[in-house]
């Protein structure tokens, strides 16, 4: 049982404590991974200042690549050394959505007594099935996605989160076919990867949506033709405007409830929107739904991209070896564990795309 260090959330809204804990070796179907480096993903940080509840004392984050240390019994595919993404999805393989091929909405409830305790014994939750703000994780082996040579381990750490759900609701949620137009509300780092998505899956006009003029000029290097200013009385027009008619899918990739209400007025008939961004819980948006059924139109949610790990990752990483999907760009910062709490405030000022921890 080796003795790492993690940075834990006691209370919510506090800041993260570093210190040692116990890492159970393991079990059957587990894989104990070396992190080299894990992403701040705006959930860490939601989960972290209390938006969704949750159990505490807790070790978050959930966007990492490392290499296999150990492999428990009847683990399958994975050997020791393997460079590999550490992903939150984790997928029984049995169960009704597993079997329709959407692990991403995995029915199985995941364990509760996790690889985590607090040295003497106390509890400690191994929170999105991950804890990857550490310096080592034990995983299920199904979270695991072997990555080819040619990524560095800072750089494929974005592949387990933020790139597969912005990627991911293009061309699985709102299967966006050649010619067709896309809004995405919001340039962070998950709408930079739906605008990626967007101009991969050969949109005809992708239209970037943001409250800063700065993310703009980043989203229009990413792949947007065209950009608006979220502070404009109504940017719908402006959007509308630059596509000649409304999108035929809208990409809400933020938390705000005022981007929701408004992202139906972008649509054309028989648009969707795409509801990628997680508001805090309690949190409502109102529609009036005979708009929708006028139009044609649809709300669809889109949890992790709907991706299929070990099918889409694996196309994503050569995707960016072929120099078609920007990744090393995303990086705003690179931080010691240490610097998490400086990293997180950094993450929290809206000016970065994707902080990462350097953990080797």
């Amino acid at each position: 049982m080796p003795r790492i260090r993690a940075a834990i959330c006691h209370r919510f809204g506090a800041p993260l404590e570093i210190a040692e804990v116990d890492l159970r070796d393991p079990g059957p179907g587990e894989v104990m991974v070396d992190l080299h480096a894990v992403a701040i993903c705006h959930s860490d940080i939601s989960y972290a200042d209390g938006a969704w509840g949750g159990t505490l004392p807790a070790v978050y984050g959930h966007e990492a690549a490392g290499l296999v240390a150990a492999v428990g019994p009847g683990v399958t595919g994975l050997r020791t050394g393997a460079r590999v993404v550490v992903t939150l999805i984790r997928a029984c393989g049995q169960c009704a959505s597993c079997a329709a091929g959407a692990p991403t909405r995995c029915d199985t409830a995941q364990p509760e007594d996790g690889p985590l305790t607090r040295i003497g014994g106390g509890a400690l939750h191994q929170a999105m099935a991950c804890g990857a703000f550490a310096e080592k994780v034990v995983v299920h082996q199904s979270q695991l996605v072997e990555l080819p040579e040619g990524i560095a381990m800072d750089t494929a750490s974005l592949l387990a989160c933020g790139v597969i759900t912005g990627v991911g609701a293009v061309v699985n949620a709102a299967r966006l076919r050649p010619g067709q137009d896309a809004v995405v509300i919001g340039a962070g780092g998950v709408g930079l990867n739906t605008i990626q998505g967007a101009r991969i899956a050969g949109a005809r006009r992708i239209v970037a949506v943001d409250l800063t003029r700065g993310k703009l000029d980043v989203a229009r290097e990413f792949g947007a033709t065209d950009t608006v200013l979220a502070t404009d009385a109504k940017p719908w027009r402006a959007a509308k405007e630059a596509l000649g008619r409304g999108a035929d899918a809208v990409f809400v990739t933020v938390g705000a409830i005022a981007a929701f209400e408004t992202a139906p007025r972008y649509l054309a008939p028989g648009g969707r929107v795409i509801m990628v961004g997680m508001p805090p819980s309690g949190a409502a948006a109102s529609y009036e739904p005979v708009n929708f059924a006028a139009s044609g139109q649809g709300l669809v949610g889109s949890k992790m991209g709907d991706v299929v790990i070990r099918r889409d990752i694996p196309w994503m990483a050569d995707l960016y070896l072929q120099g078609r999907l920007k990744l090393d760009e995303l990086i705003s910062g690179r931080w010691r564990l240490d610097q998490i709490n400086e990293a997180i405030a950094d993450t929290k000022s809206g000016t970065a795309k994707r902080n990462v921890i350097i953990l080797q």
